[in-house]
């Protein structure tokens, strides 16, 4: 199996991290400069993206990970998280924040196993009326 690598998108990542559409493009680019996405490959194949936000422009917060469905359950996501989380704590941050709708059993799953624990819920904050529940990652 070829190795993850974990590296800071740069500008011509910028059509693989902008394919998910939730925020512009243009926002994208900036978030690339301001190192707040990062990349997986496999050989030299893109396989996923995390893209950090941070509320209130101080606390540290997983805004989306995405990974290539064939790439899917093959340690890419966690491996991202794991880069995060260093990044984080060599700037003296001690918590990461993520959150996955209330009805996504299967991310929540996910982010118990990473180590979040639950944290709280918007109540029909996405389409439909889901709920968002929110996970927290002390960063020891």
């Amino acid at each position: 199996m070829a190795e993850i690598d974990i590296r800071f998108a740069t500008p011509s990542d910028l059509d693989f991290v902008k394919q998910d559409g939730y925020i512009p493009a243009e926002v994208v680019k900036r978030k690339i400069e301001w190192q707040e996405v990062l990349v997986a490959s496999k050989d030299t194949t893109l396989v996923g993206y995390l893209r950090l936000e941070y509320l209130w422009s101080l606390v540290p917060y997983i805004a989306l990970i995405y990974v290539t469905p064939e790439h899917r359950r093959q340690g890419v996501g966690i491996t991202m998280l794991h880069f995060v989380e260093e990044f984080l704590r060599n700037r003296g941050f001690n918590v990461l924040y993520s959150s996955s709708q209330a009805n996504e059993a299967e991310p929540q799953t996910w982010h118990r196993r990473a180590g979040f624990e639950e944290c709280g819920i918007i109540s029909g904050i996405n389409a439909g009326g889901v709920g968002e529940v929110f996970f927290r990652k002390w960063l020891k």
